[in-house]
């Protein structure tokens, strides 16, 4: 219980107390912030590097995908998308690395469900506009508005405990697995717990995401 428990790392004067999921979350940025920055500064249109080209291939092969599940037309939400699962990919594989990750943190994985949310909502209201969402919650017939209300928040909260249940259930398991089998177990099971089941949750919470903003704007 105590290795499940995310604790304050230090205290800030005016932020009060960090915890220690805010912490490794800085570190991931950092992670992924400045090889970016190092990997985009140099650019070419022209004879274009190994690198530049690996990464052009990484990125083209993200907007295709994300582009078959909301549409060209809906392209401006896939610098979103990608950001949440190069995040949620490095969070839930950070235990290699002995960090604690992040999203067995019900406040992580629930401030990620909630952004979610308003881009499922707001996609809706920019595709077919505000009056068309409001009407649509009384949408076959009125007396159903309050499940269609209902599901707003449904939504949210399914990829919310799908992901925090997943990584918080992995992450028991091989504690446990840890304290019993201390030697040869562990490492496959943490073969497919740290980096198989991470990168499928990763994977399946931007995948639900898009698939709702597809529903929401249809």
């Amino acid at each position: 219980m105590e290795e499940m428990n995310c604790e304050t790392v230090f205290t800030l004067p005016v932020l009060g107390g960090i915890s220690e999921s805010v912490v490794v979350t800085w570190i991931i940025m950092a992670v992924l912030v400045i090889p970016s920055i190092i990997l985009t500064r140099n650019l070419r249109v022209e004879n274009p590097g190994k690198v530049q080209l690996a990464l052009e291939a990484a990125i083209s092969w993200a907007q295709d995908f994300f582009e078959g599940v909301i549409g060209k037309e809906n392209r401006r939400y896939i610098p979103y998308l990608i950001t949440v699962l190069l995040y949620l990919a490095v969070a839930n594989t950070i235990a290699l690395f002995g960090f604690k990750p992040p999203t067995k943190d019900l406040n992580v994985t629930a401030a990620l469900a909630i952004m979610s949310m308003f881009l499922i909502e707001y996609s809706g209201i920019r595709k077919n506009g505000l009056k068309h969402w409001l009407r649509h919650f009384g949408q076959p017939v009125p007396v159903v508005a309050p499940i269609m209300v209902l599901e707003v928040v449904i939504r949210p909260l399914s990829l919310c405990m799908r992901l925090f249940g997943n990584m918080l259930a992995g992450f028991v398991v091989l504690e446990l697995l840890k304290y019993f089998v201390p030697l040869i177990i562990p490492v496959p099971v943490s073969f497919y717990f740290d980096i198989f089941d991470g990168l499928l949750q990763a994977y399946v919470f931007v995948f639900l995401t898009a698939l709702f903003m597809t529903e929401e704007m249809e």
